[in-house]
């Protein structure tokens, strides 16, 4: 071979890597959590006041009355929009419910919450409760705010949430909560893009 064709190979290939490279995925554009945030960053109620002002102090749903059963039977978890601690099982039962789990580094996750919002807002919608995981409550808030997203949210401090929803590493997750307390992930885990597409899931798994 002739050193010019060597030196036009050698350019094609070099062209072709800094492609493969322009064209990779970054660690934004993920929905699996960026080093440093494996776990729950613990704030004070003290040090959310502010950033749950912005975001316009969301309360969290109070016990339905019904007797909680299933995998949330017993769960508890601060709430992330106002002071207090919230029992999911006993928020969630004898009805259907839709239960998101996110975190404001997902990217996807950010791309969903208006849909679920959408979807929230409709009548005869189920009640639809986020779960902030793996992440820092005042950027969830701060998201929130930007959004302009007004859903009850709890904190998985402990990530019990996490292990009884078995959520997967890699966000969104979306789970219907039959009245019985059974719970039942949406699956594929395509993240949500029309209120349409979450009320299709709700009814296919309530």
């Amino acid at each position: 071979m002739r050193r010019s064709e060597v030196v036009a190979t050698l350019v094609v290939v070099l062209l072709a890597a800094v492609a493969v490279f322009a064209l990779w995925p970054r660690d934004s554009d993920t929905s699996a959590p960026p080093a440093g945030t494996m776990e729950q960053v613990q704030v004070s109620d003290a040090d959310l006041a502010a950033p749950r002002a912005a975001a316009g102090s969301v309360p969290c749903p109070g016990p339905t009355g019904a007797a909680p059963a299933g995998p949330l039977a017993g769960v508890t978890a601060p709430c992330l929009g106002a002071p207090g601690a919230v029992d999911v099982g006993a928020a969630l039962a004898g009805r259907p419910a839709l239960v998101n789990v996110w975190a404001s580094w997902c990217v996807p996750c950010r791309e969903e919450l208006p849909a679920l919002a959408e979807y929230a807002a409709r009548p005869g919608a189920v009640p639809v409760l986020t779960v902030d995981t793996r992440d820092d409550p005042r950027a969830a808030l701060s998201l929130l705010a930007e959004l302009q997203i007004r859903l009850p949210s709890v904190i998985d401090a402990d990530g019990v949430l996490r292990a009884a929803l078995h959520v997967p590493p890699a966000l969104p997750a979306s789970y219907v909560v039959r009245a019985d307390g059974s719970v039942a992930r949406v699956d594929p885990p395509t993240p949500f893009r029309t209120a349409d597409e979450v009320a299709a899931a709700v009814e296919r798994l309530s």
